[in-house]
């Protein structure tokens, strides 16, 4: 529900600075993920470890005109379109306003809190509950102080139930997370050692867990559990309780018996005196427990039980939990490095050893220390040891200090190392082969970096990339534009074959709006290098879904078939409003929508909240020739006519662009909110495929001179013919390296000293000859291929292609030198 500016002033009694009108319909406190700034609040949130104060003026250069502090910038010259509501506390502010949200809607909220599984049993019913009404839920684990107000704004007028985790790591935290999410119907998974630390007792954290569910209606746990039974005793609920037991026949949900087979589990339940039952697709203790939880609510909210057990056989795993993949030399991966304690170590190996499909591989745990037990070492690595002996591990892995001290307890096959960098570098992770690897860690090892080695140069050929002229051509078509237009850089094809990272950085610290990357892959290895511009994929596939999600990448969505198999991922993944960006076949007839489909997807669209249309935009086909003008008016009608009835179907804005490098040039009243540099950035003006600033430039080095007689032949095939006596180069650049091998038999010609020096005989993998008969040069002299003097443009129209042919196909074992001059 979108929300004045003036009513938030209220809401959280801020003093205004600014007078800017403002609807807000995003919350933001983590600067790098914006996507909406003309519609966003953004929290300067002061941390430990970081201040978002500082992050003020980068956003304001981005669009973002709304922030709440707690102190104004020292230069506010600088931002005089801009409202900044002062508090003295942001935080409070944040978890204020979503006090003031949640109490406009009076729907069924399930709160959902324990040690384990909240995201798990909040994702499933999910799944068991949307097929019958708009659910708004936390985005994967957004379970904290900051989380949850940020999941709790998601709210608004169509939802019809919500579900929100709240996790907790110390006494007095639930205080501030009750007034938030306010929950109706409660549910407490189990109790169990994480963030003990900061507890007296287990029963201590048990009843400040339990506060949460004070006003509810309806409490469901474990009625098996004796912790948690005595602790309600103990508290003062009004509500109903569903307490679910496998011993009591007395309590309301009743459950007869859980049959576990080779791949799912039967459970049969008798509640309020019926038979009935249901199958999961999962055999852990895990998944059961979590089933049971999300059983009793949908029973409560009086699903239909044929309905329950018909949407319960087709559960999904939750991303980030117990994540099975392929490893390399024949090993199965079993990835849970999303958190680590005593009890989801004991989950993980159950799930490990109950995969009746490996029995034959080995058994190998990967696991770092484990923290914040409030437990003494000794006791907690006994335990643990006992455990992984019990659970039949073959060979164990440790990271960490506490692990190391710990060696003599693991008797086993076993390799300890002090941090996760001296376990990737001590090259042990290559010599698995034929186990299945669980990997298991807390978050602070990155075991990521682990998960990812389990799932290759020196070259006397370089290209050398000139960062300056980069930013040159940049600023060349930014003049074009007026002041408030976007620019997206692509940077796909490895910044079209320059090299991305470098690229995207330059690019980045030059405010860019976006950058463009074909694949997600592309787009990941961006984000792992530290790059946090917003990033857009153009042609997502479906096996990368979750790298999308992940790594905060933007797909393109250009079909149905796409738009529904992302939505369903979302949805899988915990993820909604997830951006993305529309795009229109106007003429281009490659990818995209037609525009007479626009209506269906704009009711496609409104009838769900996993995915939002930041973009809308389409493709020309001719903009670089003057022979198509009247073709690419064509499609910028088109266009307009989809985009505006897209617009006037959403209240918020939705970007628009077309045009490419020649358009930006050629057609600028097509500009609209932003537009898309190509290869004009890299330093070709296609329109005449002439050179802006010079970017790339790919030279080599003479590895040897020898003299050829007469009549003789060089290379294979002996296609390399002198009618006279001569003197040959070897240049260790080949067709593996990505020259053309239609460039040989003097077809085209490199520079040495400033002289042309033709292709002679057939260019091979490695090497190609040159004559040199009548050049001044000697070996270890340098060779431009293309460059300055030199252009590409030269070499594509040899070969009768375009330079971004060229440029792209230069390979990844040429090595990529970056400079400013």
């Amino acid at each position: 529900m979108p929300n004045s500016i003036e009513t938030i002033v209220q809401s959280i009694d801020a003093e205004r600075i600014g007078n800017i009108p403002a609807t807000i319909n995003w919350l933001l406190t983590d600067s790098r993920s914006l996507c909406f700034p003309e519609a966003t609040l953004f929290f300067a949130l002061i941390t430990k470890r970081n201040d978002g104060h500082k992050y003020i003026l980068d956003l304001y250069k981005k669009g973002v005109r709304n922030f709440v502090v707690s102190t104004l910038p020292e230069d506010m010259e600088h931002y005089a379109e801009a409202n900044f509501l002062l508090v003295k506390d942001t935080l409070k502010a944040l978890q204020k306003l979503a006090v003031q949200h949640r109490e406009l809607y009076d729907v069924p909220v399930v709160g959902v809190t324990g040690s384990n599984g909240k995201t798990v049993v909040k994702e499933w019913l999910y799944q068991l509950l949307s097929p019958d009404r708009i659910v708004t839920r936390s985005p994967r684990s957004y379970n904290s102080q900051i989380g949850v107000p940020l999941s709790v704004w998601l709210m608004n007028e169509n939802t019809e139930l919500g579900i929100f985790e709240a996790g907790i790591s110390e006494m007095g935290e639930m205080e501030a997370l009750i007034p938030m999410i306010r929950p109706t119907i409660g549910v407490l998974t189990n109790i169990r050692g994480a963030h003990q630390e900061n507890f007296y007792s287990m029963q201590e954290k048990c009843m400040e867990k339990l506060s949460l569910f004070t006003q509810c209606d309806v409490l469901i746990y474990n009625g098996d559990n004796p912790l948690i039974q005595d602790c309600v005793s103990k508290s003062i609920f009004a509500p109903q309780e569903i307490a679910w037991s496998t011993k009591d026949k007395e309590k309301p949900l009743y459950i007869d018996s859980i049959d576990k087979r080779e791949r799912e589990t039967v459970i049969t339940y008798r509640y309020l005196g019926l038979l009935n039952s249901y199958t999961i697709p999962f055999i852990d203790d895990a998944s059961v427990e979590n089933s049971l939880h999300c059983l009793a609510v949908a029973l409560y909210l009086m699903i239909p039980t044929d309905v329950i057990a018909e949407r319960m056989k087709k559960l999904e795993p939750i991303a980030m939990r117990l994540e099975v993949k392929e490893g390399k030399n024949n090993c199965l991966i079993i990835n849970d490095s999303y958190n680590s304690d005593y009890a989801s170590l004991d989950i993980a190996l159950d799930f490990m050893q109950r995969r009746a499909d490996e029995k034959w591989r080995k058994r190998t745990l990967i696991l770092s220390d484990i923290l914040e037990t409030g437990q003494s070492n000794k006791l907690l690595y006994r335990q643990v040891a006992e455990l992984i002996q019990n659970r039949g591990i073959e060979k164990f892995i440790g990271v960490g200090e506490a692990l190391q001290e710990a060696v003599h307890r693991f008797d086993m096959e076993k390799y300890f190392f002090r941090t996760t960098s001296e376990l990737l570098e001590s090259g042990i992770l290559s010599t698995l082969r034929n186990e299945v690897v669980l990997i298991k860690g807390a978050r602070v090892f990155r075991f990521d970096k682990v998960s990812d080695a389990l799932e290759l140069k020196v070259h006397e050929t370089i290209l050398e990339i000139n960062l300056n002229s980069l930013v040159d051509n940049l600023n060349h078509y930014r003049n074009a534009l007026q002041p408030d237009t976007k620019m997206i850089c692509m940077v796909k094809a490895s910044a079209y074959g320059t090299g991305a990272f470098e690229v995207a950085k330059t690019l980045e610290e030059h405010r860019v709006d976006y950058l463009a990357v074909a694949v997600a892959d592309e787009g990941a290895a961006l984000r792992k290098a530290g790059v946090n511009c917003p990033i857009i994929v153009m042609n997502p596939e479906h096996t990368a879904f979750h790298t999308l999600f992940e790594y905060k990448l933007e797909p393109e969505v250009y079909s149905f078939h796409l738009l529904d198999a992302l939505i369903h991922a979302a949805a899988h993944e915990g993820v909604s409003n997830y951006p993305i960006h529309i795009k229109i076949d106007t003429g281009m007839h490659r990818l995209g929508f037609g525009v007479e489909e626009v209506p269906a997807l704009i009711e496609r669209l409104q009838r769900q909240t996993a995915v939002i249309p930041r973009s809308i935009f389409s493709h020309f086909a001719g903009s670089d020739s003057s022979l198509f003008d009247d073709f690419t008016r064509e499609q910028i009608g088109r266009f307009e006519q989809a985009s505006e009835l897209f617009q006037s179907s959403f209240s918020y804005k939705i970007l628009k662009h077309i045009c490419n490098s020649a358009g930006i040039i050629r057609f600028p009243e097509a500009h609209y909110d932003m537009v898309r540099l190509g290869i004009g950035l890299y330093g070709v003006d296609p329109i005449e495929n002439r050179m802006l600033q010079t970017v790339a430039t790919l030279k080599s080095t003479i590895l040897q001179i020898r003299k050829i007689p007469a009549n003789e032949t060089v290379g294979y095939s002996r296609n390399g013919k002198f009618s006279r006596d001569a003197r040959v180069a070897a240049i260790p650049i080949g067709y593996a390296d990505g020259l053309n091998r239609k460039l040989g038999n003097r077809h085209a010609h490199c520079l040495i000293n400033g002289k042309a020096a033709p292709y002679v005989g057939n260019i091979c993998m490695d090497v190609c000859l040159v004559d040199v008969t009548d050049i001044d040069c000697k070996e270890g002299d340098e060779v431009i291929i293309f460059g300055k003097e030199l252009p590409i443009t030269y070499l594509a129209e040899t070969l009768d292609t375009i330079p971004y042919e060229v440029l792209t196909s230069i390979s990844d074992r040429v090595k990529r030198v970056y400079y400013q001059d």
